[in-house]
């Protein structure tokens, strides 16, 4: 059984992102045997910046790593030769190194696997890191009433279905994922061939356990946040997805329950944006911004006692999942989410790691902050839930399986 793997992502590994969900993906396949070669594209100033410490990582882990440059603009045009310049690199290293699969994550790089599979044979794995195309459009960034974006739109709709049809196999972040791709009708008779893995926490990183009270206190001395305080946080970008001014709504309501609250977020994102919101509705002095190094983030996450996110319950987050909830979870902290994105409220519930709002007015902030008793939450039943459906482990032995079938398949 042949374990050559071509891994296409155009994600850089220098960015933050690839760091947490590529790279130990194949770091822990690698050490099931399977020789990885990786592509990705890289943002200059980051690339610059980090290029030494992933170079080690893929040293030390046998992952030959070929780096493109990633363009930005103009619009449009710059994806072309990005894509382009991945084409012309994927196909030189197949004529020298045969792969049995190619791991596409996200539709760029799937445009890439899609004609190596039609032009050499190679086992073609969608990734599809959710329904990309649409995300697009109810992000604003497609306007379907631009020609321009309209035409990328469909050309994408099209693109995608042949991915889906073509593909080998497909991984969907969401079991709603899953459901709404089976229900259409291009997908009878090959709908089963979906695997659904969501975004994996590394569960050494995010430990309870590994926090102790001289870590939590020195880095409350340096935030000013005292023993009383009750805290609330938010992990990560503000972004177009999460919804800034409804969490902070959320907060003034917070505080009429718990009057010494304080809002920690901990985001290298926007903190003008944040700190201007918060002026709007007179709690900027409750308001806390510190952005945080990978490694520092669970130390700042220990000081919650709650964590909040909402995102925007729109048709194409079905099919997502936020790594987020099981870094929370796994840190042994409730959490408060709105329903209709991907399997979150679902998660919420099953594993009762917190609260789930249907409508997100203040009128449902004070109904659920009447719920709320902290006393019912225990952190190792809270860890138990992540380390069952999201730990790095469990992601790696999903993706092992699927290679284990496409490599013998292969001969």
């Amino acid at each position: 059984m042949t374990k050559n793997i071509l891994y296409i992502s155009y994600d850089g590994m220098t960015d933050p992102l690839g760091q947490s969900q590529v790279l130990p993906y194949i770091c822990g396949l690698s050490k099931r045997g399977y020789s990885f070669t990786l592509i990705s594209c890289e943002k200059l100033n980051r690339y610059e910046s980090n290029k030494a410490d992933i170079e080690k990582i893929c040293s030390e882990n046998g992952i030959d790593w070929r780096p493109l440059i990633y363009h930005k603009s103009p619009p449009i045009l710059s994806t072309v030769w990005d894509v382009n310049q991945m084409q012309k690199l994927a196909y030189r290293l197949e004529e020298e190194k045969s792969f049995s699969i190619v791991h596409c994550r996200g539709y760029i790089s799937a445009l890439i696997g899609l004609g190596l599979k039609r032009r050499y044979g190679t086992k073609f794995l969608f990734d599809m890191r959710g329904l990309w195309a649409d995300e697009k459009v109810d992000a604003g960034a497609w306007r379907l009433d631009h020609p321009v974006y309209n035409w990328v739109y469909k050309f994408f709709k099209k693109k995608e279905r042949e991915f889906f049809t073509h593909a080998d196999q497909t991984v969907s972040l969401s079991e709603r994922g899953k459901k709404e791709i089976q229900s259409w009708d291009y997908m009878r008779g090959i709908a089963d061939n979906i695997t659904v893995i969501p975004c994996c926490a590394d569960m050494d990183l995010f430990d309870y356990h590994s926090i102790n009270d001289e870590d939590k206190n020195d880095w409350k001395i340096r935030l000013g946040i005292k023993d009383n305080y009750f805290i609330l946080s938010y992990l990560g970008s503000i972004g177009t997805w999460y919804m800034l001014e409804e969490m902070l709504d959320f907060f003034v309501v917070l505080r009429t329950k718990y009057s010494n609250a304080k809002f920690l977020f901990i985001t290298h994102d926007e903190h003008d944006r944040i700190r201007t919101e918060a002026v709007k509705r007179r709690i900027e002095q409750h308001i806390i911004i510190r952005p945080a190094s990978r490694d520092n983030v669970p130390r700042l996450l220990s000081l919650s006692n709650l964590s909040l996110f909402f995102i925007r319950p729109t048709y194409s987050k079905l099919a997502s999942s936020p790594t987020k909830q099981a870094e929370i979870m796994a840190m042994g902290i409730p959490l408060i989410c709105n329903a209709g994105v991907g399997d979150t409220d679902v998660l919420v519930k099953k594993y009762e790691a917190g609260y789930v709002l249907s409508k997100l007015t203040v009128e449902d902030y004070s109904l659920i902050l009447n719920k709320i008793d902290l006393s019912q939450f225990d952190k190792s039943k809270l860890r138990a839930g992540a380390l069952d459906y999201a730990s790095l482990i469990g992601g790696v032995r999903s993706y092992a399986a699927i290679y284990e079938k496409l490599c013998a398949d292969v001969g």
